[in-house]
């Protein structure tokens, strides 16, 4: 039997491939290319447009450090707004901590949603019937320009690059809105790509995210899928105090809020802020 490889496709002349046992499903939605494929070394995985977006290995690095940091910086969230993230990890991490009392999901392409739910169930568990979970198969630009002003406290954008379908969630536009709707210490975070490969898309998001929220940085995490490096969450917020607490602070509302992690702890949600100059120079001054 001939091996069978996955190449990604995310950069021209660099990547990584995966040996796959074999393809579960191969989807053209009306935005992009959805496959899931099962590997010995990872897991399922998910793609669009050929690029890995998750995998069942590591896939708890990404969902707790995009969830746990936002939320426990904050230290009172009971509203929370996801856009993306249509394999529900985000939206369980979310409804882990007890003090959210409602979290709307808002993703626009049903078929990843209907397609993690079938081949990736582990990933999104119980959070699609929560009675704290409201899921909207639908725009979640459009829902962020409409939402009523500071009706969330926390904003978690899990989407592609800034390219083809996700190219809208990275506009003046959009942060403008998200700043309206966010609460007087609310903040966003969304993925930065990886800036070893990537760093245009960390400055030049963080430089439209000035714009409208007066403390914008980053924080990183390390997951291997992610490959070239550490992965960066751009954070953008209204109070400047919530990066700067003590890994005791952080202990304390995570051991009320009952959250552990497999990669997340206090001391690593501290030290993520710390950023390698290489990544803190594409920061805006």
């Amino acid at each position: 039997m001939t091996d069978t490889w996955f190449n990604e496709t995310l950069y021209p002349d660099w990547g990584q491939r995966f040996k796959f046992v074999r393809q579960l499903a191969r989807v053209q939605s009306p935005f992009q290319d959805i496959a899931v494929f099962e590997t010995d070394s990872h897991g399922r995985v998910l793609t669009l447009d050929g690029v890995v977006q998750i995998t069942e290995r590591d896939e708890f690095v990404y969902q707790e450090m995009l969830t746990h940091v936002p939320l426990l910086a904050h230290g009172n969230a009971k509203n929370v707004l996801i856009i993306g993230a249509g394999d529900g990890g985000v939206l369980k991490h979310v409804l882990m901590h007890k003090g959210v009392e409602r979290a709307v999901m808002a993703e626009i392409d049903g078929e990843v949603i209907r397609l993690s739910k079938e081949f990736l169930p582990g990933i999104g568990g119980d959070a699609w019937t929560n009675p704290r979970a409201e899921v909207i198969v639908g725009d979640g630009i459009d829902y962020v320009k409409k939402a009523p002003d500071a009706s969330f406290d926390v904003i978690i954008v899990d989407s592609t690059d800034p390219i083809g379908v996700g190219e809208v969630l990275f506009t003046d536009e959009f942060y403008k809105n998200a700043a309206r709707i966010l609460t007087p210490q609310g903040l966003i975070v969304n993925q930065c790509g990886v800036p070893f490969m990537q760093a245009d898309e960390l400055h030049e998001t963080s430089l439209r995210r000035k714009q409208f929220f007066p403390h914008v940085t980053a924080y990183i995490a390390a997951v291997p899928t992610y490959v070239g490096g550490y992965m960066t969450l751009g954070w953008a917020g209204k109070d400047a105090s919530l990066t700067q607490h003590s890994v005791e602070t952080i202990a304390a509302r995570a051991a009320e809020a009952g959250i552990t992690g497999e990669y997340w702890s206090p001391n690593v949600h501290v030290a993520s802020f710390w950023l390698p100059p290489y990544i803190a120079k594409h920061l805006p001054k």
